[in-house]
């Protein structure tokens, strides 16, 4: 996961998502256990119940759900299809960049400058 730069991976069975492991699961769970042996399956250590979004859920939401459920990977599900992983920094990224946008038509509007709404 490192030499990926990849914070979590989903844990999945017969085609189903059954968990996440992430980096914190690492962490958390197999470096304070001296009992973990390499053998010793994921399942073990993954996080479960998986909570996931749609493509429709809005940044907020996503943001809300991270917040309240203290994660930081969301699977994105269309129906029962998994169309992608987000995480809090990509969440944290689109929020910003909002933001700035935000911003930037405020500050042209005060200034007269060009007011794209």
């Amino acid at each position: 996961m490192s030499q990926k730069d990849i914070g979590a991976l989903l844990v999945m069975d017969a085609g189903k998502i059954v968990g996440i492991f992430s980096e914190r699961d690492y962490v958390r769970r197999i470096i304070s256990n001296s009992s973990v042996s390499m053998a010793t399956p994921v399942k073990e250590f993954m996080s479960h119940p998986v909570f996931y979004v749609s493509p429709r859920q809005t940044v907020e939401e996503c943001m809300s759900l991270m917040t309240v459920k203290h994660i930081r990977h969301l699977p994105v599900m269309d129906g029962e299809k998994l169309v992608g992983l987000i995480s809090i920094g990509d969440v944290v990224k689109q929020v910003i960049t909002e933001k700035e946008g935000t911003i930037q038509d405020l500050e042209n509007y005060i200034t007269g400058r060009e007011y794209n709404l």
